[in-house]
C-alpha cells in the first residue's frame, strides 16, 4: 500500500462534503501544460516571463511547491493524472505514438467517468496523448466533448529528427478528424475559445474541463499579438500566450457568475525538454529535466485557485503527486470513488489550510522507462535508486531554432540519498548520515517493486 488514508482529515472535512452534495457541486477546471518547467512561471522564480493571470492565480490562492508527476514523460504523465494510479497499473510507461494501437484500458475509471456519477458536464479539450484509436479517445473514456489533437505536436512530418516518422498531425472533434495537417499557428487560441464556449454553455450545471495545452512543448507557435513580448524569445512569448489563455478562462469563468463555486487547477505534465536549449523551458534551481527521475523531471509548478474556500496568497510545501488530484476531486465534488487500489489521497485539507494538515501518502514511487523503478518520495526525503539517465552536461544544451543537440547518457550507480527541503537540487547525497531514513526508504522500494514490478532488477510485480 502507498497510501496512508486520514481518518482523521476526512471526518473533519465531512460537513464541507456535505454542503457540497446538498447544493450545486462546484465545478472544475483542469489546466496541465506540456513540458512547462519548474522556473517558467514568475511566481516561482521564472525570469524575463510575463505571467500576470497564473501571478494572480497564486494571490488568489495557493502555490504547491512540492508537486511532482509520476513519470517525466507525457502518456504516462496524463495516465497517472486521470486516474489516480500509477501509470504502471495501466501499463503506460511511455509516450504513445500515431501508430500505437492500444491506450488507456477501457477498465481504468477516469475524472470524467468519476464526475458523470454526479451528472457533471464533462470536456477534454487539448492534447490527448492516451491512444489514437476511436476506442481510446476522451469519448470513449466518459469526456461528453472532445476537441484536439491525440498525441505530441512535434509527431508530424516535419519532425526534425525523424520526418518520415509520423502522418500529418490531425485535429480531432468527438472521433472525427476535422482538419489534417492541424493548423499550429493559433491552435492554442482555438483551444481556448473552444473551452470558454464550454464553460458558457455550461455555467448552470456542474462541470469538469480538462484543458491540456499542447504548449510549450516543440515545436512552439505563438500568435502575433504575443510575439517580443517577453526577453526569453519565442519560448518566452509562447509562455506569455497559455497565461492568456488561462486570463480568458479565468474571466469566462466570473463572467458567467460561477467564478466562486469553481476550483481551477494549473500544472504541467514533466519538466522542460533541455536539449532544445531556447526553445526549451527551465527548471529553475532544479536538477535536470523532463525525462528523468531527477527534480527537474517530475517536480512541476502547481497552483490552485478557489475563491472563499482555498486561503489567498499562501503555500504548501507539502511532497504530493497528481495521483492526489483524483480522491481530491472525488472530494470537491461528492462523486464516490470506484472499487479499486488509488496511489493517491484526498489533498482537500492542504487545499484549503486546515490546521495540522499533512499529505495522505507515505511515499510515491517514480517510474520511467519501461517499468524502471528510479527513485522513490517520502516527505522531504528523495531516495535516487541506480540507473542510467540521459542528460545535456554541466554545460547544458546550445541548440536554437527548434533544432535538438544529443544527449549523452549519466549513470546513477549507487542508492543516493537527499533531503530536498534543504538541497533543492539534489546535489548532496546525505545517505550516510541518515542511515535509518536510507533504510526506510529502501523498504518502500522493496513494496512498491512486490506490488507493480521493476525491470531494472528484473522482477515482475502482482499487480
Amino acid at each position: 500500500m502507498f497510501r496512508i488514508h486520514s481518518l482523521l482529515a476526512g471526518l473533519l472535512f465531512l460537513p464541507f462534503a456535505l454542503r457540497a452534495a446538498e447544493d450545486r457541486p462546484p465545478n472544475v477546471v483542469l489546466i496541465y501544460t506540456d513540458d512547462q518547467g519548474y522556473g517558467d512561471i514568475t511566481c516561482f522564480g521564472g525570469k524575463g516571463l510575463s505571467t500576470p493571470n497564473l501571478d494572480r492565480m497564486a494571490k488568489e490562492g495557493r502555490k504547491f511547491t512540492s508537486f511532482h508527476v509520476s513519470s517525466a514523460v507525457c502518456s504516462a504523465s496524463r495516465a497517472a493524472l486521470l486516474t489516480g494510479r500509477l501509470h504502471s497499473r495501466a501499463g503506460i510507461h511511455g509516450a504513445l505514438g500515431p501508430k500505437d494501437p492500444g491506450g488507456l484500458p477501457a477498465e481504468e475509471v477516469t475524472l470524467a467517468e468519476l464526475v458523470k456519477q454526479r451528472n457533471y458536464a464533462t470536456a477534454m479539450i487539448g492534447k490527448w496523448h492516451l491512444g489514437r484509436p476511436a476506442a481510446f479517445l476522451p469519448t470513449a473514456q466518459g469526456f461528453d466533448q472532445y476537441f484536439g489533437i491525440p498525441y505530441s505536436s512535434d509527431m508530424w512530418p516535419k519532425h526534425p529528427e525523424n520526418p518520415k516518422g509520423y502522418p500529418p498531425l490531425p485535429l480531432i472533434e468527438g472521433t472525427e478528424v476535422k482538419e489534417t495537417p492541424a493548423d499550429l499557428t493559433d491552435l492554442l487560441h482555438r483551444f481556448t475559445t473552444r473551452a470558454a464556449e464550454f464553460i458558457t454553455e455550461n455555467k448552470e450545471r456542474p462541470f469538469l474541463l480538462y484543458f491540456a495545452p499542447h504548449l510549450p512543448h516543440v515545436p512552439l507557435f505563438a500568435r502575433k499579438e504575443f510575439q517580443g513580448r517577453t526577453e526569453r524569445g519565442l519560448y518566452g512569448d509562447v509562455i506569455a500566450e497559455i497565461d492568456d489563455s488561462v486570463g480568458v478562462i479565468l474571466a469566462t469563468l466570473k463572467s458567467a457568475g460561477i467564478d466562486d463555486n469553481t476550483l481551477v487547477i494549473f500544472t504541467s505534465d514533466n519538466g522542460p525538454w533541455l536539449s532544445y536549449g531556447d526553445h526549451s523551458g527551465s527548471p529553475g534551481p532544479l536538477r535536470e529535466g523532463k525525462g528523468t527521475s531527477w527534480e527537474g523531471g517530475i517536480r512541476v509548478p502547481c497552483v490552485m485557485r478557489w475563491p472563499g474556500k482555498i486561503p489567498a496568497g499562501t503555500e504548501c510545501a507539502e511532497t504530493l503527486m497528481t495521483v492526489d488530484l483524483f480522491p481530491t476531486i472525488a472530494a470537491v465534488t461528492g462523486a464516490p470513488l470506484p472499487d479499486r487500489k488509488l496511489d493517491g489521497g484526498n489533498i482537500l485539507p492542504l487545499l484549503t489550510g486546515a490546521p495540522d494538515a499533512k499529505a495522505p501518502v507515505e511515499f510515491y514511487p517514480v517510474y520511467y522507462g519501461k517499468n524502471e523503478l528510479q527513485a522513490i518520495l517520502s516527505g522531504p526525503w528523495k531516495l535516487v535508486l541506480p540507473h542510467r539517465y540521459r542528460t545535456m552536461g554541466p554545460e547544458g544544451s546550445k541548440a536554437t531554432g527548434g533544432i535538438p543537440d544529443k544527449y549523452r547518457m549519466a549513470e546513477q550507480s549507487t542508492p543516493a540519498l537527499f533531503n530536498l527541503t534543504d538541497d533543492i537540487g539534489e546535489a548532496r547525497d546525505v545517505s550516510a548520515e541518515h542511515p535509518d531514513v536510507l533504510a526506510l526508504l529502501q523498504g518502500h522500494a522493496e513494496k512498491a517493486r512486490a506490488e507493480l514490478g521493476d525491470s531494472l532488477m528484473d522482477q515482475k510485480g502482482a499487480k
